[in-house]
This record gives C-alpha cells, structure tokens and sequence, in this order.
C-alpha cells in the first residue's frame, strides 16, 4: 500500500448522538448509518438529519441523550431568557453550533444545546469566552424557534446591513473638535461592532430607549421595552471611554468636552429604511451616562385608533382638532405617550392648505409638510421667541412642545384666540388640575377660559400579549374597590393575566393608552372665571360623562387589553 494513501473509517463506526441512540436502543445500527450517511451527504448535523427523517422526535431525543449522559434537561419555554446573560456568545457561533447561553456563574457557562456530545463546539465555545462550558439538553425544534427568532437575529441583520447599505449620519451640522486623534481612536473596530449591535438588538426588541452606565467596578447596557428597564448586557468597563467617543462622534458632539451634558442626535440608515436616535450625555461620579432615544417617525402615522381612544373619546378630540382657533393641552408625566398625540394629531390636520408650525426642545419625529423649530437657549431662540416668530410667519395651525412658564403660555393663549389652533403639553396629573396649574403660573383665569377648548390627560398601561394571555381569577371584592360598579360584575366577561411566552415580555407586548378626554363647556368655563378648585372642575367633568384615567383602564382590563394589576399601578395616584 502507498505510504500517502489515505484509509477512511468504516462508515458504520458510528459517534456522538447515533453512537448514544443505537445503545439505547431508540435507532438500530443500521438506521443510524443510513442517517449518517445522509447528513454527510447533505452537509448537516447527525440531530438534524435524524429529525427531520421522522426517526426520532425531539423530546424523546432530548430525554434520551438526558439519561444516558447524566445531563440535566431543560423545558426552554419554562426559562426566563429575559434573565440569561446577553452578548457573551457570539451570534454566529450560537447559529453554527445550536446553542444557546442560559445562565453563567463564575467561569462556567451553562449552554443549552440539542447535541451535546460535539467536542468542537465545546472547545469553540471555551476559546471564545474563556469559559468552562457545562452542557444542559434541551428539545431541538424549542432550541432552533429561540435561536431563529432572538440569538441570531442581531447577527443576521448586522450581516446584511453592514457595509454600503449600512451607515451613521449626523443630524445637525458638525462641530469642531480639537483632536483628531481621538475621533480616529473611536473608529475602533469591536466597540463599532458593539454598538451596532446593540442599536439594532434594540430595534429588533421593539425598546424605547438604550442606557449607557458606568460604575466604580462595572458597566451595564440597558433597554427600555415596553416602558420596563431591562438588563442586556455587562461589558467590560475597559470600553466606556471609547464607546461614548464613539456615540459622540457620530452625534456631532464635543468628544474633547467630558464635564458638562450634551444633547445630539443621529441616524441609522440601512436599505431604505432610516430611524432617528436622540442621544443625551451626563457625566457622572465615574464616566458619562448614555441615554439613547428611539424616535420612530411611523408612530405618528398609526392613526387615533392605534393609540387606544374609545369612540366617545375619539369624537371628542376629533371635534376639537378642527376647529378654526383655540387651544387643546395633552398633558402626562414623562414618558406616557404625549409626543406622538402630538404629532398624530398634526398628521390629520397636515393638508396642503394648512400652514403648521412647532417648536420643540428637541424635534423629536420628523413630518414632511411641517415647518419644525429646535429651541437653543444658549443663541437666544427658546419656546417664547418662537412663538413670537410664528405669529409673524402666517400659521394656521401651531404646536408648542411644553408650556414651562408664564410667558410662553400667555403667548400660546393669544395666539389660540386670535385665530390660531394651538396644541401643547404640560407636565399634570390629570385634566382637572392642568386648569389649575395654568391659574398658578399666573395666567388670567379669562384667558383659559376663553382659549381651551380641551384637555387630555394620558397614561401607557403594558399591552398583555394575545399568545399567551390567560383568564385569572379575581375576587369581586378586588375589582369593586378597583373601581368597577356592581353592575358591571355580571359574569359576562372576565379578566386576565399575564403569564409570559417566546414571543412577549413577561407576558405583555406593547403599550397602550389611557385617556381622560375632557372638553371645556360652559360649565367648567364658569368654575373657572370663579376660580373654582381642581375638586370642582373634576366634579362637574365627571357629571358631564368624563372619564378619569381610572375608569379608561377599567375598560382595557374589561376587553381584555391589559391587566387589572397594570392599570392600579399606571394610575394610581
């Protein structure tokens, strides 16, 4: 025999999972060599080739593979991934090799995969994290549902979107910096990856906002999704200089100026598609703060119905957005929603005929047909000066961004009685009390009268996910101190809970909204001349058919929207 020839093994030699199904006894020899050879010839795992022949199911797999190698065997669909460490495994790797990380402690790192005798992965998995790889089986269809839908797909995206169809544009023109040598240090090809990576792992998680923050011993990276802070990833703290150098540089900020806050924005464009960012520095004991701000400009366009208005309070804002002049106030805390009223209502009214101004601090959606204004303090142009401005500029219609004080309020009400339709928003708790709020900044108790025509006070209550959303059982004494009538507990409906699934957060998938639409009638206009309390105004508001932010909940737990547990903590106040 020629000393270079090459002897092959003999094809029924078989290893790791056949090896394990034969001697239990699940596969005979020759189905397992038969199932070889065919995941050889088809350039697929043993596993794949196995399930996908109808030889084995993935439970019964997953339970064999368990006992015969004293691995501990996991139900995918009863773990919290919300809680399992992010970004330590590569996407590619967790795709190449079907695995996924489900917890850490220490140096070990507990893998969930549907083959675990394969040694290469193994060794791969220890060179890339520097961690001890415990194996833990899991049933492979559960296993390749998880990876398609999370685990790979930031990579996948990344993938496709890097390169010419992926870029960083600045939202405003460049300033100068002073070294160039660290805008070049930035362009730092893993904290580059990084922060892409993050920026669409949070588009693709529906997020809301992206948290930078440094500490003494540890950096963290969380999201906001569904208006709940979650915890993503911990990456060494070695790399939060460079990362906020390097969100700095793309935002047309100072990268040299580290002592005072800054505010910029950017934009993500992949394809045809393009998403806004806000971004806001803060420096802190131990580094600078990153608050990254999704601004989604489809938002605006999803139409009143969307954002979750019952019909009588749909008619009510409908009456009142197209009216000649006059001034409607959406009023909440931070965070509820009242940016994108906003601007769904200037969407309706954004015709070619109408002449719309606004002035915001910052200009957070981006509508074509609609004149926007930044205010900047520092050159002199804030919400007054604006306003002023308009007044000059021939405008049908003007939205202020926030009412913060008495001159840009008293401003914003002559406009709406000269003719103008003016819409704003003010940091209350409800509708009476922003009636209230504007006598207390000194705003004559005539010119609200005159001038508002409506208000709305607005909460976002979690949206509870259609998959996996249950009926719970609730005392009648729970729901009646909740607010419910007797009448209303007639067995005719019931309310439900949230459990939690692979396609949701904990059991709830989006927001939706609360309102208490309040028109200002005759009624309220006379409370108000008399200066009468906010108890006053929201006592008549109530015996006019207003309902408070309480009973709009009551009605989405009634439907069936969100749950009974959500709705106490959004309002109560």
């Amino acid at each position: 025999m020629p000393a270079d020839t090459v002897v092959e093994p003999p094809q029924s030699a078989l290893t790791g999972v056949a090896r394990v199904l034969v001697h239990a006894g699940t596969l005979t020899q020759k189905a397992a060599e038969e199932i070889s050879k065919a995941a050889r010839d088809r350039r697929t795992s043993f596993v794949a080739s196995a399930l996908g022949t109808g030889a084995v199911k993935p439970a019964e797999l997953a339970h064999v593979l368990a006992r015969a190698l004293a691995l501990p065997l996991v139900d995918l669909h009863a773990v919290d991934l919300a809680r399992a460490p992010r970004n330590i495994l590569d996407a590619k790797l967790s795709q190449q090799y079907q695995v996924v990380v489900l917890g850490r402690r220490g140096s070990r790192l507990f893998i969930g995969a549907a083959d675990p005798t394969s040694q290469e992965a193994a060794e791969r998995i220890k060179f890339a994290t520097q961690l001890t790889p415990e194996w833990i089986v899991v049933e492979h269809d559960k296993l390749q549902k998880l990876i398609d839908t999370t685990t790979a797909s930031a990579g996948q995206v990344l993938d496709t979107i890097i390169g010419e169809d992926f870029d960083f544009e600045a939202s405003e023109a460049p300033e100068e910096t002073e070294s160039f040598d660290v805008a070049t240090e930035v362009e730092d090809a893993p904290v580059v990856r990084f922060l892409q990576k993050m920026l669409i792992d949070a588009l693709n998680m529906r997020a809301s906002d992206l948290h930078f923050e440094p500490y003494e011993q540890s950096y963290r990276v969380r999201f906001r999704v569904d208006g709940e802070l979650r915890e993503i990833t911990q990456p060494p703290l070695a790399i939060k200089d460079k990362l906020a150098s390097r969100i700095k540089v793309i935002s047309r900020l100072d990268i040299s100026e580290k002592r005072v806050p800054q505010d910029g924005r950017m934009k993500l464009k992949f394809g045809n598609r393009s998403v806004d960012f806000r971004v806001s520095t803060l420096p802190t004991l131990f580094g600078e703060k990153i608050v990254i701000r999704i601004l989604d400009p489809s938002s605006a366009k999803l139409g009143v119905d969307a954002l979750g208005y019952e019909k009588i309070e749909k008619e009510r804002l409908m009456r009142a957005i197209v009216r000649p002049y006059g001034m409607i106030l959406v009023t909440g805390p931070t965070g509820s929603g009242k940016t994108v009223s906003l601007y769904t209502c200037l969407n309706i009214l954004n015709q070619p005929g109408v002449n719309i101004s606004t002035v915001e601090d910052p200009a957070e959606i981006n509508l074509p047909g609609i004149n926007q204004v930044n205010v900047n303090d520092r050159s002199g142009l804030t919400f007054s000066a604006a306003l002023k401005s308009f007044l000059r500029q021939d405008p049908d219609i003007i939205m202020v961004g926030e009412i913060r004080d008495l001159e840009t309020a008293d401003i914003a009400l002559k406009a709406a009685q000269t003719g103008h339709m003016v819409l704003s928003t003010l940091h209350t708790n409800d509708a009476p009390t922003t009636l209230t709020r504007l006598m207390n900044m000194g705003v004559a108790p005539f010119n609200i009268a005159a001038s508002v025509l409506l208000i709305t006070a607005q909460r976002l209550a979690r949206r509870l996910c259609d998959v996996c959303k249950q009926p719970a059982v609730v005392p009648d004494e729970a729901l009646l101190k909740a607010g419910f009538q007797p009448s209303e507990l007639d067995g005719s409906w019931k309310p439900y809970r949230a459990v939690g699934c692979t396609a949701c957060n904990n059991g709830y998938k989006g927001r939706v909204g609360l309102y208490q639409v309040m028109p200002i009638t005759e009624e309220i206009q006379r409370i108000i001349l008399s200066q009468g309390t906010a108890l006053d105004i929201a006592d008549q508001a109530r015996r006019e058919g207003v309902r408070d932010l309480r009973a709009s909940g009551l009605i989405k737990v009634r439907a069936g929207v969100t749950t009974l547990e959500e709705v106490i903590t959004v309002t109560n106040e």
